[in-house]
């Protein structure tokens, strides 16, 4: 069987509260779920269930975040959310902002994205992405009786390369990674190093069918075998002390 992509088309914005799986299912993609389906939601309709949303005229931007702000030619209130969502400045350079947050991923603007919203509101990330995941996985398999993955995807930039692809921050039903240690490759040789993020691949390439203006924040991946041990963003997260550059 071939692997398929099936984007699931929302024409409305999503509120604070709304069920996200009733909205799923209204749709002719969501109906059709299968045993084994990977549900890919995109952060910014998972925060804006969660009540995420923040209007920007009701942010007081400190002396430190306004003098942030006015050195990177950034809106003070952005700045504000940034500390308060950071758990530790990684660099500020050129008008960008990279930070850690406290979930432990490492960003540009702790995540904090006004794209596809009203002006005047921006979006913060999930409190707890993997939580987010498991809630939906649960309530998927309660209204279905079927077994799914749900991942959450966020789009973010690549030390070294131009351009972002989406990654996962959470994690529901699947171990995110497969590790090659130990394993040997064509030729005999012992892999010792190579291990594939596959959220993170399976993320992005539901962007191909979801794009950023296609009404189409769900994704469906189908046929794809995976290790159905439980994992979550943490199995993402490299150590301070492993890398490199930070």
């Amino acid at each position: 069987m071939s692997l398929q992509i099936i984007p699931v088309k929302i024409s409305r914005d999503i509120q604070p509260g709304d069920d996200l799986v009733e909205i799923l299912f209204k749709t002719k993609a969501g109906r059709g779920l299968q045993d084994g389906d990977i549900l890919v939601f995109t952060q910014k309709i998972i925060s804006k269930q969660e009540g995420r949303k923040v209007d920007l005229s009701k942010i007081r931007p400190t002396l430190f975040a306004a003098g942030i702000a006015s050195a990177y030619k950034k809106d003070p209130r952005i700045v504000q959310l940034i500390l308060d969502e950071t758990k530790r400045i990684v660099r500020m350079k050129n008008g960008i902002i990279i930070s850690q947050t406290r979930h432990g991923l490492v960003c540009a603007n702790a995540g904090i994205d006004e794209s596809n919203m009203e002006k005047g509101f921006a979006t913060l990330l999930p409190k707890d992405a993997d939580s987010s995941a498991q809630k939906l996985q649960k309530r998927i398999k309660a209204k279905t009786g079927k077994n799914v993955v749900v991942l959450i995807s966020d789009t973010f930039g690549r030390p070294f390369r131009e351009g972002q692809t989406d990654v996962a921050i959470g994690v529901s039903g699947m171990y995110p990674i497969i590790d090659y240690e130990g394993k040997q490759d064509n030729f005999k040789r012992v892999l010792r190093v190579t291990a594939i993020a596959i959220a993170d691949e399976i993320c992005s390439a539901t962007e191909l069918v979801r794009g950023k203006t296609l009404d189409t924040p769900i994704a469906i991946v189908r046929n794809y075998k995976f290790e159905k041990k439980n994992g979550g963003l943490q199995d993402l997260l490299r150590a301070k002390s492993l890398d490199l550059f930070r």
